[in-house]
């Protein structure tokens, strides 16, 4: 399987369980106990809004390599004309980018790299 011709809405719809993964282990490491509370707090992680936010934290820093580079402008860039009604399309394609890219980092066996993006994400490393 040749990883660069998956789709990336492919790569974005595997990365989105794999980061909203990521982001309920961290909040139940926080010893929240109510699933309520746990579901409003993962809104600050998991809305689209927030995703593209942190994705453009990362490219400001430089933090992505030429590779996973190429996975977001693609992801970024892929025609779509459906998006959901609570955020624009630009807003939705840098989200789907970033679960693209740790979507694209599960496939080439990179869990590293996925837990050092989701290290910035989730320990405040980016604000």
């Amino acid at each position: 399987m040749n990883i660069l011709e998956i789709n990336v809405l492919v790569l974005a719809y595997l990365g989105d369980t794999i980061y909203e993964n990521y982001v309920r282990r961290h909040l139940i490491s926080l010893g929240i106990n109510h699933v309520n509370d746990l579901q409003i707090k993962a809104v600050d992680y998991v809305s689209a809004k927030s995703q593209a936010k942190f994705l453009q934290l990362l490219i400001d820093r430089e933090f992505f390599t030429e590779d996973e580079l190429s996975i977001i402008r693609r992801a970024r860039n892929y025609k779509s004309n459906s998006h959901p009604r609570n955020c624009d399309i630009v807003t939705y394609k840098h989200a789907t980018a970033l679960e693209a890219v740790i979507g694209y980092l599960d496939l080439s066996q990179k869990k590293n790299r996925i837990n050092e993006i989701m290290v910035q994400i989730l320990e405040g490393k980016l604000c």
